[in-house]
């Protein structure tokens, strides 16, 4: 028997979240499946083709809905977790217990300890480091910026490589590593910890071309990576530059779309009140009350640069 595990990628709270189902399906259903793991990104024309649906059961986590028919689970806390009113009706409709969505969770692998623990009487007492830390990274509950960006505990190491790494193969590793080792253990594998070095040298980088590039107008942070090279940044870097924002927007560019970033600061000294999800999904895109994303296609610069500049404005006042 084969389980199709499809999960956001290149991100720690996914990569956390296939990990721990991947334990509860072998633990209640599945004890001699074979588990592949498929990365899913936003994309502007997202859709589910049908050959990610190629498991005797399928199972998508920390991602958005799909009506497909092979589809066995779901889990998902992002406020966005439908790409229509017709996907939200079609889960309305199913009343599934497989198919559960929760976004008052910071992180969905926490989401999903919580409910298969009351629903199923799941419980794996061994991965409670890796829920601990897939809420601390997913809820952004860093007792600093200055924590989040310097990267000191191995679960901030992990994310670097999970976010950074190119091509699927070591977040992979890494999800097959979560289920039973430690975050410490896992961020001393050899491959691991050379990938680590890499891309800490990137990230250094990164921030050098942030404070050049950035400039925070009435609590707002923006600035445009395209040109720069940069697909992905540590979305702490700004608040550490920048201590007195409320707000960061920015643009950058990547193999497969130009995306339009929005996030706001944990450690803000004023009252955040922009719910940057709502904001996000007016251009196409969505995610968490305080962190938002949007997918244009490649070479969309003037819409993307425009839709930032709009929701720039936004947040200023």
């Amino acid at each position: 028997m084969k389980v199709r595990v499809l999960y956001h990628d290149h991100c720690f709270d996914g990569a956390a979240s296939a990990a721990f189902v991947t334990r509860f399906l072998q633990s209640k259903f599945y004890p001699i499946a074979e588990f592949s793991y498929t990365g899913l990104a936003h994309r502007a024309d997202q859709l589910f083709e049908d050959t990610l649906f190629d498991g005797d059961a399928n199972v998508i986590v920390d991602f958005k809905y799909a009506t497909h028919p092979n589809l066995t689970w779901w889990f998902d806390h992002h406020q966005s977790a439908f790409l229509s009113a017709e996907d939200a009706e079609h889960f309305r409709r199913e009343k599934s217990s497989r198919k559960l969505f929760d976004p008052s969770y910071r992180s969905c692998t926490k989401f999903i300890s919580t409910v298969v623990k009351e629903q199923y009487g799941f419980e794996a007492p061994d991965l409670e480091e890796l829920v601990t830390w897939a809420d601390v990274v997913d809820g952004a509950l860093y007792e600093s910026a200055k924590a989040a960006v310097e990267m000191d505990e191995p679960a901030m190491k992990l994310t670097l490589v999970i976010e950074g790494s190119q091509g699927p193969n070591l977040v992979r590793k890494i999800i097959r590593a979560m289920q039973h080792e430690t975050l410490a253990e896992i961020a001393e594998h050899p491959d691991i910890r050379a990938e680590y070095s890499r891309l800490h040298e990137t990230h250094l980088h990164n921030i050098d071309v942030i404070r050049r590039a950035g400039s925070c107008e009435r609590g707002v942070i923006y600035f445009d990576l395209v040109g720069y090279g940069i697909e992905g940044y540590n979305k702490f870097i700004p608040y550490y530059l920048f201590p007195n924002s409320s707000y960061t927007v920015s643009v950058s560019t990547s193999s497969f779309r130009t995306k339009v970033s929005v996030g706001s600061n944990p450690w803000a000294l004023e009252p955040l009140r922009h719910n940057l999800a709502t904001i996000c999904e007016r251009y196409g895109g969505g995610g968490h009350p305080k962190v938002g994303a949007i997918s244009f296609p490649i070479g969309a610069l003037a819409e993307a640069r425009k839709a930032a500049a709009e929701i720039t404005e936004e947040l200023k006042g």
